[in-house]
């Protein structure tokens, strides 16, 4: 039996994929990356937002035609999309064989086996008890890697399905992410992106305290990992501890990914974020005047409900002060079972996506008088690989996080492995983009 995967969603849903892969193969099963050649898909969701349920929904669609047209046998499905509609996938989506909820991706062998038996199966485990960690194939490249560090959510954002989909939080084991880190560093890995709901909150379940900069100091006196990135950071649980250790710790990139999604603070009450817009000022001015260097990315919702031109405005002027390195908006998605689907207010469609034009051509200038500065600069670039159609060499300095931000191309004189430091010498810029050469 031949089993085919398709990930959907963040990282945080690839780490997932990559354990079911692992427990796939140890199985005895062959894995092809070709659908067309597989008798069975495994195809892992994401139901975050509606585009995110949509894309879902048309893989599964795609592949069932597979089902019809070719030789393919059976599909499951996994993931977020299957926990939170586990009542109505068999019912909507027919060509579906089996289905696994978050808590439940360990039957993986199981469902694959009432599938080569021609059986329905479905499993939801409780979707906190899932075992955190395990063996995984990596998917990414050998020299990069994610590492998740908790599960689960207890921010309760009035917009925000993932507590009801993936559970409450609850941290890993400090020793256990530190023994998976010196097996990642083992393998090659040269970047190191820590992953979680909330990496800031890790910890608070497992020690009565936030625990990042102990478990990021640990990493680093176990590991000599050259760069250990940080996502999913939240405003009000960065401590000045974990100002401090990235400030001092050479080998966690000066990058901070931390969600605002608003600055007025009548929208961070109605979407019952943590803190006001006071407090979101002093963390962003604390990690600047302390971390030379920082790179902050980050992200807001526009339209949601209530949200008036003032509001908007406000937010305009904040993205306009702060000149975030990075930053993405996206319209509000009215998710059933959350609170925010009944609020009253909800904004029309168009100037949703109206909103969403003005601020991120607002941030595109924004971008572009930044990238302008970066040129004549010599930056320390991670090589990725080799783009056949430009001919020059690809890859991110500290200033981008993977899959997400801007690419660095440059060419060299001799032949650059992926995963090697390289010195480049700017040129120009090109929207989000820079262009080089390896300096001598």
């Amino acid at each position: 039996m031949k089993i085919g995967f398709v990930s959907l969603g963040c990282p945080k849903n690839q780490l997932d994929t990559e354990v079911m892969l692992h427990e796939v193969m140890q199985a005895g099963y062959e894995i092809t990356a070709e659908e067309t050649e597989a008798d069975i898909v495994i195809i892992n969701t994401c139901a975050f937002i509606e585009s995110a349920k949509k894309e879902a929904i048309d893989n599964i669609i795609d592949i069932g035609w597979l089902k019809e047209n070719r030789s393919l046998k059976g599909i499951i499905v996994t993931g977020c999309l299957s926990e939170r509609y586990r009542d109505s996938i068999f019912d909507e989506l027919p060509e579906v064989d089996a289905i696994l909820g978050v808590g439940s991706i360990h039957d993986i062998v199981k469902a694959i086996k009432a599938v080569e038996n021609g059986e329905k199966y479905s499993s939801y485990e409780k979707n906190d008890c899932v075992r955190l960690g395990g063996d995984r194939v990596l998917t990414t490249p050998e020299y990069a890697a994610y590492i998740k560090i908790a599960e689960g959510c207890d921010n309760r954002c009035s917009y925000c399905a993932i507590p009801s989909i993936r559970g409450k939080f609850r941290s890993r084991p400090m020793e256990d992410i530190v023994a998976e880190a010196k097996q990642l560093e083992s393998l090659g890995v040269k970047e190191l992106t820590v992953v979680a709901q909330d990496t800031t909150r890790y910890g608070i379940d497992l020690y009565g305290k936030y625990s990042l900069a102990d478990l990021l100091n640990k990493i680093t006196a176990e590991t000599k990992i050259p760069w250990i990135r940080l996502l999913y950071c939240y405003p009000d649980k960065i401590t000045d501890e974990l100002i401090d250790t990235i400030k001092n710790n050479d080998r966690i990139v000066k990058y901070i990914d931390m969600p605002l999604q608003h600055i007025s603070d009548k929208m961070l009450t109605s979407m019952n974020r943590h803190g006001d817009s006071k407090m979101i000022r002093d963390v962003i001015a604390k990690m600047r005047d302390n971390i030379p260097g920082i790179v902050i990315r980050t992200t807001f919702i526009v339209g949601f409900p209530g949200e008036s031109d003032e509001d908007f405005r406000e937010l305009c002027e904040f993205v306009s002060e702060m000149k975030f390195e990075h930053m993405g908006a996206f319209t509000y998605s009215r998710e059933e079972d959350t609170p925010a689907y009944d609020f009253p207010c909800q904004i029309d469609e168009q100037i949703k996506q109206d909103r969403c034009d003005i601020i991120m051509k607002q941030q595109m200038a924004i971008d572009s008088e930044r990238t302008e500065k970066l040129v004549h600069k010599t930056l320390k670039v991670l090589s990725e690989d080799y783009d056949v159609v430009s001919e020059t060499y690809y890859g991110r300095s500290y200033m981008d996080a993977p899959e997400i931000d801007g690419k660095i191309f440059f060419t060299a004189k001799k032949k650059i492995k992926p995963g090697t430091f390289v010195n480049v010498k700017i040129d120009s810029a090109e929207d989000y983009d820079l262009i080089g050469h390896a300096a001598e």
